[in-house]
Protein backbone atom coordinates (compact mmCIF):
# COMPACT_ATOMS: atom_id res chain seq x y z
CA UNK A 1 0.00 0.00 0.00
CA UNK A 2 1.29 3.74 -0.73
CA UNK A 3 2.59 6.21 1.63
CA UNK A 4 -0.67 8.18 2.55
CA UNK A 5 0.92 11.09 3.96
CA UNK A 6 2.41 14.31 3.30
CA UNK A 7 5.84 13.33 3.30
CA UNK A 8 6.61 14.21 -0.76
CA UNK A 9 6.08 17.44 0.23
CA UNK A 10 9.11 18.16 2.41
CA UNK A 11 11.61 20.65 1.25
CA UNK A 12 9.71 21.55 -2.08
CA UNK A 13 9.38 25.01 -2.85
CA UNK A 14 5.78 26.95 -2.17
CA UNK A 15 4.96 30.44 -2.97
CA UNK A 16 2.35 32.40 -1.50
CA UNK A 17 0.67 35.37 -2.55
CA UNK A 18 -1.31 37.64 0.03
CA UNK A 19 0.92 35.33 2.61
CA UNK A 20 1.30 38.44 4.89
CA UNK A 21 -2.88 37.98 5.43
CA UNK A 22 -4.70 36.02 7.95
CA UNK A 23 -5.73 32.94 5.33
CA UNK A 24 -2.10 33.02 3.69
CA UNK A 25 -0.53 33.66 6.74
CA UNK A 26 -2.02 30.58 8.07
CA UNK A 27 -1.96 27.92 4.94
CA UNK A 28 2.47 28.97 5.11
CA UNK A 29 1.97 27.45 8.70
CA UNK A 30 -0.03 24.54 7.35
CA UNK A 31 2.73 23.62 4.79
CA UNK A 32 5.71 24.34 7.09
CA UNK A 33 4.32 21.25 9.14
CA UNK A 34 5.24 19.14 6.98
CA UNK A 35 8.55 20.71 5.73
CA UNK A 36 7.75 22.78 3.00
CA UNK A 37 9.92 25.99 2.25
CA UNK A 38 7.40 28.82 2.22
CA UNK A 39 8.09 32.15 0.57
CA UNK A 40 5.61 34.38 1.73
CA UNK A 41 4.49 37.12 -0.90
CA UNK A 42 2.69 40.22 0.18
CA UNK A 43 2.86 44.23 -0.84
CA UNK A 44 3.09 44.63 2.71
CA UNK A 45 6.77 44.05 2.96
CA UNK A 46 6.48 44.05 6.99
CA UNK A 47 3.52 41.66 6.71
CA UNK A 48 5.50 39.16 4.87
CA UNK A 49 8.91 39.47 6.74
CA UNK A 50 7.01 38.87 10.21
CA UNK A 51 4.92 35.59 9.17
CA UNK A 52 7.91 34.22 7.66
CA UNK A 53 9.57 34.70 10.56
CA UNK A 54 6.92 33.15 13.04
CA UNK A 55 6.92 30.77 10.83
CA UNK A 56 10.63 29.61 10.39
CA UNK A 57 10.46 30.43 14.21
CA UNK A 58 7.52 28.15 14.90
CA UNK A 59 8.33 24.98 12.31
CA UNK A 60 12.39 25.22 12.45
CA UNK A 61 11.81 25.63 8.39
CA UNK A 62 12.93 27.72 6.40
CA UNK A 63 10.49 30.39 4.90
CA UNK A 64 10.96 34.18 3.29
CA UNK A 65 9.14 37.30 3.35
CA UNK A 66 9.30 39.30 -0.13
CA UNK A 67 8.03 42.28 -0.93
CA UNK A 68 5.66 41.56 -4.19
CA UNK A 69 2.91 43.31 -6.20
CA UNK A 70 0.81 40.49 -8.41
CA UNK A 71 -0.70 43.68 -10.21
CA UNK A 72 2.99 43.90 -11.55
CA UNK A 73 4.30 41.40 -13.65
CA UNK A 74 7.56 43.16 -13.60
CA UNK A 75 7.90 43.05 -10.00
CA UNK A 76 6.49 39.43 -10.26
CA UNK A 77 9.50 37.95 -12.54
CA UNK A 78 12.13 39.98 -10.64
CA UNK A 79 10.40 38.02 -7.32
CA UNK A 80 11.03 35.06 -9.27
CA UNK A 81 14.50 35.05 -10.57
CA UNK A 82 15.25 36.12 -6.76
CA UNK A 83 13.68 33.06 -5.69
CA UNK A 84 15.40 30.86 -7.93
CA UNK A 85 18.74 32.27 -7.27
CA UNK A 86 18.32 32.34 -3.50
CA UNK A 87 15.94 29.50 -2.16
CA UNK A 88 15.49 27.06 -5.46
CA UNK A 89 12.75 26.06 -8.17
CA UNK A 90 9.42 26.57 -7.06
CA UNK A 91 7.74 23.54 -7.15
CA UNK A 92 3.49 24.94 -5.89
CA UNK A 93 1.75 28.36 -6.12
CA UNK A 94 -0.77 29.26 -4.03
CA UNK A 95 -2.72 32.17 -5.57
CA UNK A 96 -3.91 34.09 -2.25
CA UNK A 97 -3.86 37.31 -2.77
CA UNK A 98 -7.24 38.92 -3.01
CA UNK A 99 -10.22 40.92 -0.90
CA UNK A 100 -13.07 43.37 -0.85
CA UNK A 101 -13.31 47.07 -0.62
CA UNK A 102 -16.05 49.54 0.68
CA UNK A 103 -15.41 51.20 -1.98
CA UNK A 104 -16.98 48.25 -4.42
CA UNK A 105 -19.51 47.66 -1.73
CA UNK A 106 -23.21 48.79 -1.94
CA UNK A 107 -25.24 49.69 1.03
CA UNK A 108 -28.40 48.20 0.32
CA UNK A 109 -28.35 44.07 -0.77
CA UNK A 110 -31.56 44.84 -3.04
CA UNK A 111 -33.35 47.23 -4.51
CA UNK A 112 -37.20 47.68 -2.81
CA UNK A 113 -39.60 50.10 -4.17
CA UNK A 114 -39.18 51.84 -1.35
CA UNK A 115 -35.63 52.58 -2.17
CA UNK A 116 -36.72 54.61 -5.20
CA UNK A 117 -35.47 57.62 -4.51
CA UNK A 118 -31.98 56.51 -2.95
CA UNK A 119 -30.76 54.33 -6.34
CA UNK A 120 -27.41 55.42 -5.26
CA UNK A 121 -27.10 53.19 -2.12
CA UNK A 122 -27.39 50.20 -4.71
CA UNK A 123 -26.22 49.68 -8.27
CA UNK A 124 -25.95 52.51 -9.19
CA UNK A 125 -23.77 53.96 -6.33
CA UNK A 126 -21.04 52.29 -7.08
CA UNK A 127 -17.74 53.55 -8.07
CA UNK A 128 -16.07 52.34 -11.07
CA UNK A 129 -12.85 52.90 -10.04
CA UNK A 130 -13.37 50.67 -6.84
CA UNK A 131 -15.29 48.31 -8.86
CA UNK A 132 -12.11 47.39 -11.11
CA UNK A 133 -9.74 47.30 -8.50
CA UNK A 134 -11.47 44.56 -6.46
CA UNK A 135 -11.84 42.91 -9.83
CA UNK A 136 -8.11 42.98 -10.98
CA UNK A 137 -6.99 42.32 -7.21
CA UNK A 138 -8.97 38.86 -7.46
CA UNK A 139 -8.46 37.70 -10.81
CA UNK A 140 -5.51 39.33 -12.50
CA UNK A 141 -3.83 39.18 -9.66
CA UNK A 142 -4.54 35.44 -9.84
CA UNK A 143 -3.57 35.82 -13.29
CA UNK A 144 -0.23 37.35 -13.41
CA UNK A 145 1.43 35.22 -10.80
CA UNK A 146 0.33 32.14 -12.91
CA UNK A 147 1.82 33.66 -15.69
CA UNK A 148 5.33 34.21 -14.01
CA UNK A 149 5.50 31.48 -11.73
CA UNK A 150 4.32 28.18 -13.68
CA UNK A 151 6.33 28.86 -16.26
CA UNK A 152 9.26 26.34 -14.96
CA UNK A 153 6.90 24.05 -13.93
CA UNK A 154 5.71 23.66 -17.15
CA UNK A 155 9.61 22.93 -18.35
CA UNK A 156 10.28 20.56 -16.10
CA UNK A 157 6.82 18.82 -16.40
CA UNK A 158 6.09 18.78 -12.67
CA UNK A 159 3.89 21.45 -10.41
CA UNK A 160 1.03 22.47 -8.88
CA UNK A 161 -1.42 25.55 -8.59
CA UNK A 162 -4.32 26.08 -5.89
CA UNK A 163 -6.17 29.30 -6.03
CA UNK A 164 -8.31 30.75 -3.62
CA UNK A 165 -11.89 30.84 -4.63
CA UNK A 166 -14.28 31.54 -2.86
CA UNK A 167 -18.39 30.47 -1.90
CA UNK A 168 -19.29 33.74 -3.84
CA UNK A 169 -18.03 32.43 -6.64
CA UNK A 170 -21.17 30.11 -7.11
CA UNK A 171 -24.03 32.15 -5.21
CA UNK A 172 -22.65 35.55 -5.60
CA UNK A 173 -23.46 37.03 -2.69
CA UNK A 174 -25.75 40.63 -2.30
CA UNK A 175 -23.61 43.97 -1.75
CA UNK A 176 -20.22 42.47 -3.46
CA UNK A 177 -20.36 42.50 -7.27
CA UNK A 178 -17.41 43.16 -8.07
CA UNK A 179 -15.62 40.53 -5.50
CA UNK A 180 -18.21 37.58 -6.19
CA UNK A 181 -17.81 38.27 -10.63
CA UNK A 182 -13.80 38.08 -9.65
CA UNK A 183 -14.21 34.73 -7.56
CA UNK A 184 -16.48 32.94 -10.27
CA UNK A 185 -13.48 34.10 -13.20
CA UNK A 186 -10.89 32.58 -10.92
CA UNK A 187 -13.08 29.16 -11.08
CA UNK A 188 -13.33 29.59 -14.54
CA UNK A 189 -10.14 30.14 -15.29
CA UNK A 190 -8.91 27.08 -13.16
CA UNK A 191 -10.88 25.27 -14.73
CA UNK A 192 -9.54 26.25 -18.01
CA UNK A 193 -5.58 26.25 -16.91
CA UNK A 194 -5.97 22.54 -15.83
CA UNK A 195 -6.65 21.26 -19.23
CA UNK A 196 -4.47 23.87 -20.99
CA UNK A 197 -1.65 22.00 -18.75
CA UNK A 198 -3.12 18.79 -18.08
CA UNK A 199 -0.66 16.70 -20.56
CA UNK A 200 2.35 18.78 -18.83
CA UNK A 201 2.36 17.58 -15.52
CA UNK A 202 1.00 20.66 -14.12
CA UNK A 203 -2.38 20.21 -11.99
CA UNK A 204 -4.21 23.86 -11.09
CA UNK A 205 -7.37 23.23 -8.37
CA UNK A 206 -8.99 25.35 -6.34
CA UNK A 207 -10.63 25.92 -3.01
CA UNK A 208 -13.61 27.83 -1.70
CA UNK A 209 -13.82 28.70 1.69
CA UNK A 210 -17.08 29.79 3.12
CA UNK A 211 -17.02 32.76 5.77
CA UNK A 212 -13.45 33.35 8.02
CA UNK A 213 -13.90 36.64 9.50
CA UNK A 214 -10.86 38.35 7.71
CA UNK A 215 -9.52 42.09 7.76
CA UNK A 216 -11.04 42.39 4.29
CA UNK A 217 -14.88 41.15 4.87
CA UNK A 218 -14.71 41.91 9.20
CA UNK A 219 -16.29 45.70 8.48
CA UNK A 220 -19.34 43.83 6.98
CA UNK A 221 -19.52 41.24 9.01
CA UNK A 222 -18.97 42.09 12.58
CA UNK A 223 -19.94 45.81 14.31
CA UNK A 224 -16.52 47.65 14.63
CA UNK A 225 -17.37 49.26 18.34
CA UNK A 226 -19.26 46.05 19.91
CA UNK A 227 -17.34 43.31 18.25
CA UNK A 228 -20.95 41.35 17.86
CA UNK A 229 -22.43 40.01 14.38
CA UNK A 230 -23.66 42.98 12.29
CA UNK A 231 -27.18 41.92 10.98
CA UNK A 232 -25.59 40.62 7.62
CA UNK A 233 -22.94 38.29 10.07
CA UNK A 234 -26.39 37.05 11.84
CA UNK A 235 -27.80 36.01 8.28
CA UNK A 236 -25.27 34.04 7.24
CA UNK A 237 -24.39 31.87 10.63
CA UNK A 238 -28.23 31.25 10.70
CA UNK A 239 -27.64 29.99 7.04
CA UNK A 240 -23.82 27.66 7.95
CA UNK A 241 -25.19 24.52 8.83
CA UNK A 242 -22.06 24.05 11.59
CA UNK A 243 -23.40 27.58 12.69
CA UNK A 244 -19.88 29.02 13.18
CA UNK A 245 -17.42 31.49 11.16
CA UNK A 246 -14.16 28.96 9.82
CA UNK A 247 -11.01 29.26 11.91
CA UNK A 248 -7.87 29.75 9.23
CA UNK A 249 -6.40 26.63 10.19
CA UNK A 250 -9.72 24.75 8.94
CA UNK A 251 -8.23 25.31 5.01
CA UNK A 252 -4.97 23.20 5.53
CA UNK A 253 -6.11 19.86 5.55
CA UNK A 254 -7.41 20.73 1.98
CA UNK A 255 -4.55 22.82 0.80
CA UNK A 256 -2.20 19.65 1.76
CA UNK A 257 -4.00 17.31 0.23
CA UNK A 258 -4.22 19.29 -3.26
CA UNK A 259 -0.82 20.30 -3.03
CA UNK A 260 0.26 16.11 -2.55
CA UNK A 261 0.88 13.71 -4.49
CA UNK A 262 -2.48 12.09 -2.57
CA UNK A 263 -4.27 14.68 -5.05
CA UNK A 264 -2.57 13.32 -8.06
CA UNK A 265 -5.45 12.07 -10.48
CA UNK A 266 -7.42 15.44 -9.36
CA UNK A 267 -7.24 18.84 -11.22
CA UNK A 268 -9.52 21.21 -12.57
CA UNK A 269 -11.59 20.89 -9.05
CA UNK A 270 -12.65 23.95 -6.08
CA UNK A 271 -13.16 22.11 -3.55
CA UNK A 272 -15.61 24.02 -0.75
CA UNK A 273 -14.57 24.53 3.11
CA UNK A 274 -18.07 26.73 3.94
CA UNK A 275 -19.70 24.29 7.45
CA UNK A 276 -22.13 23.36 5.06
CA UNK A 277 -23.26 26.45 3.36
CA UNK A 278 -23.36 25.63 0.05
CA UNK A 279 -25.49 22.53 1.17
CA UNK A 280 -28.24 24.48 2.73
CA UNK A 281 -31.01 25.59 0.76
CA UNK A 282 -32.12 28.00 3.62
CA UNK A 283 -35.09 26.03 4.98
Amino acid sequence: MEDLSFKDLKNKVCVITGGGGVLGNSMARGLASAGVITVILDINEEAANKAAAAVSSEFKVESYGIKANVLDKGSLEAVRDQIIAEVGEIDMLINGAGGNSPKATTKLEEITEEDLNNLEDGFFGLELEGFQKVFDLNFNGTLLPTLVFTKDMVARQKGVVLNISSMTSYNPLTKVPAYSAAKASVNNFTEWLSVHFAKVGVRVNAIAPGFFLTNQNRFLLTDEKTGSLTPRGEKIIANTPMGIFGEPDDLNGTVLYLLSDLSRFITGICIPIDGGYSAFGGV
